[in-house]
């Protein structure tokens, strides 16, 4: 999505063609476009639904097939974009609105309309952070994405690189960055709710046809990846945001080379950081990169909170819509309310590194289970009432010990993988 406005992206970074100098002059460039101060308070939600065939799980729909589906959708009423993932998962991509409940009631109602024009076309979409029934195959015909194949391939993660982008979907939150002087506080609190909330939302279990072990899969298939794409950003105290995205973009390694006007997108099959390009040390595409490549060259870094003017919060699994909303509503809550900022700062201190643990036991953690029933009804004694039944829902499952994978589990247990997962497809809960 975009949560800024476009024509003032375009203002802050109009020569985006000026060639690099070196790693401190595109160091320089990202930390002064990395985060926009002012005020809290926009929300912008993305949400990712696994695409079946309601007759036939097994079968991937295709790419021509979704997309005649989606030129069939009418006008969304909450105004969100949709867009296709490699896999054939479809997202929403919700506008920026003012608050988190102006936001959910907007997703509610795209959701609702688009399961609706699909479910005519014969097909269903699905809230699960993995797809727990069919391999990784790539729909997707994009130059970029199959460039991102032979990259992963080339660096001996192709089986989790494709995983990720075919077999994963999540729910991601766009938050402004807020006022500069707390960019530290807030970057390193997102940063540190990380694992609680991967422990409440885990929902993937299951990935290509079996239990994985893993009660978030999809936070597992991204830990397999390179950590210095998809790990965390923080340096060692994370006094400075803006300085550490821009050492983690400086090192990470360049994935693909755009070239716009000759439509290409080349896969990089070497270990290249930026850092490298842009003081010349290695040439890509026989020249030093602009400032367009560096901007391109952001958007392969998967971390799970990124800077892009806003915090894009990336950790997520998808969930089902009886919960996603109190999911959302808590994140937000947490760090955009001052006073459940500092309950969530203090509940999460022991925990706000154990991603792996989050994402292979959940709420089985004592001291993830405990950090999550206090983020949660910190967040549910703000809740207003179109959203109480939803946190109450939410609230019963972290007291019981429950996240969305173990709901999941048990009916894959009672009825088998693909009748569970025709079953959701058809809506039923």
């Amino acid at each position: 999505m975009t949560f800024a406005m476009t024509s003032a992206v375009d203002d802050a970074c109009p020569t985006t063609e000026v060639e690099l100098t070196s790693a401190n002059d595109a160091a320089g460039y990202i930390g002064d476009t990395c985060l926009d101060d002012g005020p809290v308070g926009r929300v912008g939600l993305e949400v990712e639904a696994h695409c079946f065939d309601l007759t036939d799980p097994m079968r991937r729909p295709g790419w021509d097939e979704i997309n005649a589906t989606i030129a069939a959708v009418p006008p969304l009423p909450g105004g969100s974009s949709i867009t296709v993932e490699p896999g054939g998962a479809v997202e929403l991509s919700g506008p920026p609105l003012d608050g988190p409940v102006p936001a959910i009631a907007a997703m509610q109602a795209d959701r609702a309309a688009l399961r609706a024009a699909f479910a005519q076309a014969g097909l269903g979409l699905v809230l699960l952070g993995a797809d727990p029934l069919r391999p990784a195959k790539r729909v997707n015909p994009g130059a970029r994405y199959q460039a991102m194949e032979t990259f992963f391939t080339a660096s001996q993660t192709g089986a989790a690189g494709a995983a990720m982008m075919t077999s994963t979907a999540s729910i991601q939150i766009n938050l402004d960055a807020g006022p500069q002087d707390g960019w530290a506080d807030r970057v390193r609190l997102a940063h540190a709710l990380g694992p609680t909330m991967i422990a409440v939302a885990a929902n993937s279990p299951l990935l290509g046809g079996r239990f994985a072990g893993w009660r978030s899969a999809r936070q597992h298939v991204w830990s397999q990846l390179d950590s210095a794409r998809c790990g965390p950003v923080l340096g060692v105290n994370g006094d400075d945001p803006a300085s550490d995205w821009a050492r983690y973009a400086l090192k990470a390694p360049v994935m693909l080379v755009n070239t716009p006007a000759k439509n290409e997108v080349t896969p990089v099959t070497s270990w290249v950081p930026f850092a490298d390009w842009a003081d010349g040390r290695v040439m890509l595409g026989d020249r030093r990169p602009t400032r367009a490549d560096l901007d391109y060259h952001l958007t392969t870094l998967f971390p799970p909170v990124r800077p892009r003017r806003w915090l894009e919060i990336r950790y997520l699994d998808s969930v089902p819509d009886a919960v996603w909303p109190a999911v959302a509503y808590t994140l937000v809550t947490l760090l955009d309310d001052p006073i459940a900022a500092d309950i969530a700062a203090e509940a999460t201190e022991s925990v706000a590194t154990a991603w792996d643990r989050a994402a292979q036991i959940g709420l089985g953690d004592r001291r993830l289970a405990n950090a999550a029933k206090r983020c949660v009804t910190a967040a549910a004694e703000r809740a207003p009432a179109e959203l109480e039944e939803s946190m109450q829902q939410l609230v019963r499952s972290v007291e019981q010990g429950r996240c969305p994978a173990d709901d999941f589990s048990d009916r894959v247990v009672e009825h088998g993988i693909a009748p569970a997962v025709t079953q959701l497809a058809q809506g039923e809960l």
